[in-house]
Formats: structure tokens, sequence, C-alpha cells
């Protein structure tokens, strides 16, 4: 994991997906609306939100989808890890039809991963932040919900959890610090050039402020709301993440702030946020 190429890498998207080109490529996606993306670092809220969701009978939870990212390579046509990534500047050049195409084929794709016939379908996949400038052209009636969590709790909740794969950015202090950083420089760009396309859902007052939390999470997907997102922890479902035994419990508090008993050992991660 390269911190410096990735911070270059966010400065690239927040540069190209400027108001300009968002508005000449207006409406240029596929209309479907199924689609509900839950995004932004792991152990950020992201398994709590997609447990309250998957568990109105009108949503589906499916799991972290690969799909806008694989889209998004084969975008950047690299032939191997020297070439120039043609992500995201060869969009500015992609015949507006395609952008359909595109949307359509995610649709189509994830079919798969659906078993119900349930209208909503939730793709989880955390590191989607980056890419909803590419999710706005392709699907533009997509809704985007933005998971987000105090820095500290957040980061050292990623540290100290030994994932799987593909969280290189989560092995030192030093990274998570900047990663975070730069997510929060990418999504205010987007806030600005996609104003009122993000909802935020700010995991504190998810766990102070539960039911009002929801019901402002339903209104934005268009979704009536039930009692059963007040009881998602009864929902029966498979969870795939670090999660999956928090989200089997009613909303609990004693994860807020559990940074602070291992504040001593946590400087560098404190020095990189500016804490």
């Amino acid at each position: 994991w390269d911190s410096k190429n990735f911070t270059n890498e966010c400065n690239e998207l927040i540069s190209f997906f400027n108001k300009d080109f968002l508005e000449e490529f207006k409406g240029v996606g596929d209309s479907n609306i199924d689609p509900i993306f839950v995004v932004g670092l792991p152990r950020s809220g992201s398994t709590l939100i997609e447990q309250i969701l998957s568990s109105h009978s009108l949503v589906e939870g499916t799991t972290e989808l690969q799909n806008i990212i694989a889209l998004s390579r084969k975008i950047a046509n690299k032939k191997d890890s020297k070439s120039k990534s043609e992500y995201p500047s060869a969009l500015y050049n992609t015949d507006k039809q395609e952008f359909k195409k595109m949307g359509a084929a995610y649709i189509e794709n994830t079919l798969d991963q659906r078993v119900t016939d349930k209208p909503y379908f939730i793709d989880k996949m955390p590191n989607n932040f980056v890419h909803i400038g590419l999710i706005h052209l392709i699907l533009p009636n997509a809704k985007i919900i933005d998971a987000r969590r105090n820095p500290m709790d957040c980061c050292f909740s990623c540290y100290k959890q030994l994932f799987g794969s593909g969280q290189g950015f989560t092995y030192s202090q030093n990274r998570i610090g900047n990663y975070y950083l730069d997510y929060i420089k990418i999504m205010n760009h987007w806030d600005k050039v996609l104003p009122g396309k993000v909802h935020r859902v700010i995991y504190e007052n998810m766990i102070e402020d539960t039911e009002n939390e929801i019901r402002r999470l339903l209104h934005y997907c268009g979704l009536d709301f039930e009692d059963n997102c007040l009881n998602f922890y009864k929902t029966k479902r498979t969870v795939r993440t670090p999660s999956s035994e928090q989200v089997r419990q009613p909303i609990y508090k004693k994860g807020i702030g559990h940074w602070k008993n291992f504040e001593p050992w946590l400087t560098d991660l404190k020095k990189t946020l500016d804490l």
C-alpha cells in the first residue's frame, strides 16, 4: 500500500469530476433505481446500516460487491503496474451511450448476488467512496449512503482488525490516518459537486438517536418506516464482515471512545490526524 499514490489518485478524481464535467454528462446513465450503495471506511458502522436497511421488506442485503472497482480497473486499461491508468481521464472521450450500457451491465452482473425478488438491493463495498462520480454517471438514480464514524475510533478499529485481504491501508497508524484524511477530502468534494446526492449517517448519532436516524435513512431511500428496521438484530441473514456478531445485538454504546483505552500507544495516529 502506498499512501502517496492513493492521495494522488484521489486528487486526480477530484480534479476530473468537476461541476462542468458532471453537468455535461448529466443523465447519461441507466435509470435503474435498484441499487443502494453504502460507502465509507471499514468499521464505520456500514454493516449496521446494511442490517437496518435489509430488515426492510423491500430491500435485500447482498455483500461487498466488486463490480464498481472492476469497472474502474477496466476503464483504467493498465497493461502492467508501470503503465499509466486511463481512469478517470478516458471517461471524457467515452461515447455517452456507453454510460447507460455500463449501468445496465452493473445491474445484470449483480443479479447472481440477489436471491429474493425484493426491488432494492445493497452494495456495501466501502472502498467505493472514491468512485461516487463513476456511480453517478452510470446509475444517476442510485442511492449512496456514507457511513462515518469518529476518526480515532474508526481508524483504531481498522488498525486492530486483521482483514482477510485488500485493506493494506490499515496496517500502520500513519497509513490508516492518511487514508481517513483522503476519504474526508474526496467526500467533501462529492458533497460540493453533487449536493444532496450522498446521505451521511454518523455512527454516534445512530447510536444515540436510533429511531430518528433510521427514519431519516429510510426517507432518503424513499422507503416507508417499518418496525423491523428498529429490530434489525432479529433479522436472519448471512453477514460476511467483521461486524457480523455486533449486528446480531441491539444498539450498544461500548464502541464509542474505545480508542481512549489505548491512547498512549496511538500517538502516531493522533499526529497524522492532527488531533
